[in-house]
């Protein structure tokens, strides 16, 4: 059994964390934080979020000292928390035996200029990047397995490098033509704390971060292409659709396609290519990618469909695929049953 602590676990991604280090077979929860001055801090998880009203673990408020005991005395540590603190806590967080799984966006972007102009703050970790290895569990398995951090994905890059990187990969792609992302998440993808935009009676389809939204650069920078990523935010509660659109290189076919997904995806239990485009509900608090694509031959541009949960693949599903992979488990151990 390995035991694994979570900080920041009052919100969405953090309680989804909870339940599923809970069903995990080699998994024991050794405990569960949130921030210092979190209002949430002394109340059992359960009070917080009714699905997990059997579980008998209280919010403890983080603290230096908590910090350092953790980094000595825990196998692994999910950090659910503000890129901010993510930033500021991994060397401690990394003196010791634990392994850290960081669900932030403090460890994605090795560019350090591209980090401070979309994050708003110098990157001064320079050591804990280095080690980082970038947690996208169907095409970094190798790095993964032999990581001490890992910066687990975004969600929104998740959806748009699943759909993608085969194609890149394959060479396929009509590299004068950029990539057209667009993606609907719902408004669990804001966070769990309250406000007027993500309220979900204010809520209407609606674009947001457009050309500007920070998840652009962590595409990129794994793509290996440049993109035109274009968010949404849905007036429902979970899950991503990312429809994208693209031109592969001329005299490339259907059958081509076919092949650069399957091979891709063929020992991949986790990403289902479906017969037809996926919609949300398919994927709805599952741990999948389900993925469907067109092409037209005739003008050469193709559309692909990536469906996720955005709490769960997006997030916290993503971070327990990585975890298995550190410990030579099957990627679907504890998620799928």
């Amino acid at each position: 059994m390995y035991n694994v602590s979570i900080i920041g676990a009052s919100g969405y991604t953090g309680a989804q964390l909870v339940q599923l280090v809970k069903q995990h077979p080699l998994l024991k929860l050794h405990s569960t934080y949130v921030s210092e001055k979190s209002h949430d801090a002394g109340k059992k998880i359960g009070a917080l979020h009714g699905n997990l009203a059997h579980v008998d673990s209280v919010l403890t408020p983080i603290s230096a000292e908590a910090l350092t005991m953790l980094a000595n005395n825990v196998d692994f540590i999910f950090l659910a928390t503000p890129h901010e603190a993510s930033h500021d806590w991994m060397p401690t967080l990394t003196s010791g035996k634990a392994k850290v799984l960081d669900l932030s966006g403090a460890f994605r972007l090795k560019d350090t200029d591209v980090f401070a102009s979309y994050y708003g703050f110098e990157h001064q970790q320079t050591a804990c990047l280095q080690k980082a290895v970038y947690g996208l569990a169907e095409w970094y398995s190798e790095n993964i397995a032999s990581a001490s951090v890992v910066a687990v994905p975004g969600c929104y890059p998740t959806a748009s490098l699943s759909a993608l990187k085969p194609l890149a990969e394959n060479n396929l792609l009509d590299d004068t033509v950029r990539p057209v992302i667009n993606a609907v998440s719902g408004v669990s993808g804001a966070g769990r704390k309250a406000s007027l935009t993500t309220s979900f009676f204010e809520v209407s389809l609606q674009a947001y971060g457009v050309l500007g939204h920070r998840h652009t650069p962590e595409i990129e920078a794994y793509l290996g292409t440049p993109v035109i990523f274009t968010p949404h935010l849905g007036n429902f509660k979970r899950g991503i659709l990312a429809t994208v659109t693209v031109k592969v290189k001329q005299g490339v076919t259907s059958a081509q396609l076919e092949q650069a997904y399957t091979q891709a995806y063929a020992d991949k239990p986790i990403v289902r290519l479906r017969e037809s485009f996926p919609k949300i509900d398919d994927v709805a608090n599952t741990p999948f990618v389900d993925l469907h694509w067109k092409l037209d031959e005739t003008s050469g541009y193709a559309v692909v469909t990536a469906a996720i949960d955005n709490v769960m693949k997006g997030a916290a599903s993503q971070a327990i695929q990585c975890l298995n992979i550190m410990t030579a488990q099957p990627v679907e151990t504890g998620l799928v049953l």
